[in-house]
């Protein structure tokens, strides 16, 4: 069923041209160029941008693994304090047992002071000198040992206090370097984030010029007018190829017998309006009369076709991406009771769904525009399509 536009609408179409947004596509080749060549400096830029990117993180990580094996030398030097810290406790413990039974045995026994008894037992000054000495040189021995065991005890706590101290400033260094380096990988994903891939932009940006060199059109010709002039006079060689110009575009219709919207035209950015369906694989239609202009698997896996719709002399193309299954070529003439495809849930998607996209130029050879320019030339779908207001209302029939 088709869907119900209002009067106003069919004679605001029938009247003005497809609305071209600001930031449209070039209208001749000699502004192509300008374009691409801007894109692609853009691009190489970028490009640079990543590989400075990867640089820095793989010197950050470098710098991770150093002090990861610094603090792992941190821990092991611990352990061996503390083991000689455990040692000197108890040596000092045993030496202080010794002190006491060497001060016992010099001091009192049996109500005598047995150092007296042992120093006036001397037979001679001269054995009481020495004995003297000996009992000086036991206690100054013992002393100094006590003293050495201390001082290396304090000295291992020192010590161990500042391992400690030097590996709380590692693990935060640590943690500092880590956060660095996500920044860097969010930085180097936002520019890679844009679907496809740099050196994909890069390469069909270089095909739009070599497309447009290639059917005749000159430095100062409107591209479509180049286009349709050409692949009007070549349409009987180049079916199939994608390029020929497809019939006029008589009205816009849902591209599936029911469902509902899940996310609007840039929502955060987004490019495309979601729909949805409790039938995960239900069929998908063209949202108007087209030619099948390109057809792939986008980075992330996802199954794209993309339709160019003639209208009011101007090109209009719809992309449908994330579906489970495609059933037309490129160059196929396709009509809104067509089946495409089908619902899927195939590359960057969290849920069975269909991305529909409407844009006035396409990054693909023969679309006119870069990706940059792609981006920046999206429609509204609800512009000519008749979804529900608001998200997850249902609707039923085209």
């Amino acid at each position: 069923m088709k869907k119900t536009i209002p009067a106003f609408l069919l004679i605001l179409l029938a009247v003005f041209l497809v609305p071209i947004n600001t930031n449209a596509a070039a209208s001749t080749l000699s502004e192509l160029r300008q374009e691409v060549e801007e894109f692609t400096a853009d691009l190489d830029s970028k490009n640079n941008q990543i590989a400075a990117n990867d640089a820095e993180v793989a010197e950050i990580q470098k710098n991770i693994a150093d002090i990861e094996s610094q603090i792992s030398e941190i821990e092991s030097e611990t352990e061996v304090l503390e083991q000689e810290i455990e040692e000197s406790n108890a040596e000092i413990e045993e030496k202080s047992e010794q002190s006491k039974s060497l001060f016992q045995y010099l001091q009192v026994s049996e109500g005598e002071n047995a150092y007296l008894e042992y120093i006036f037992g001397a037979t001679s000054v001269t054995d009481m000198v020495y004995r003297m000495a000996i009992v000086e040189q036991l206690t100054e021995y013992n002393d100094q040992i006590m003293d050495e065991l201390t001082q290396l005890v304090e000295e291992n706590e020192q010590r161990k206090e500042e391992l400690a101290k030097k590996n709380q400033e590692l693990e935060q260094l640590t943690t500092e370097l880590e956060a660095e380096q996500a920044k860097i990988n969010a930085e180097t994903a936002a520019i890679k984030d844009a679907m496809p891939s740099i050196e994909q932009q890069k390469e069909e940006a270089e095909k739009q010029i070599e497309y447009y060199e290639s059917i005749g059109c000159s430095e100062t010709e409107n591209l479509t007018s180049c286009q349709i002039r050409y692949e009007r006079n070549n349409a009987s060689s180049s079916g199939g190829s994608g390029n020929i110009v497809p019939p006029s575009a008589s009205g816009f219709y849902r591209p599936m017998e029911s469902g509902y919207v899940t996310q609007e035209w840039m929502n955060a950015g987004h490019l495309g309006i979601d729909l949805s369906n409790t039938n995960k694989t239900i069929e998908i239609h063209p949202i108007a009369t087209g030619v099948v202009f390109a057809k792939y698997y986008d980075d992330y896996g996802a199954l794209v076709l993309k339709i160019r719709h003639y209208v009011n002399g101007r090109y209009l193309y719809s992309t449908y991406a994330h579906l489970s299954s495609w059933y037309v070529n490129v160059g196929d003439i396709v009509n809104p009771s067509d089946v495409i495809g089908r619902m899927g849930n195939t590359g960057y998607s969290f849920g069975a769904h269909l991305h529909l996209e409407l844009t006035t130029c396409d990054w693909h050879a023969g679309g006119g525009c870069t990706w940059a320019t792609y981006q920046n030339s999206t429609i509204n779908p609800r512009q000519y399509i008749g979804f529900p207001s608001g998200l997850r209302v249902w609707w039923s029939g085209r």
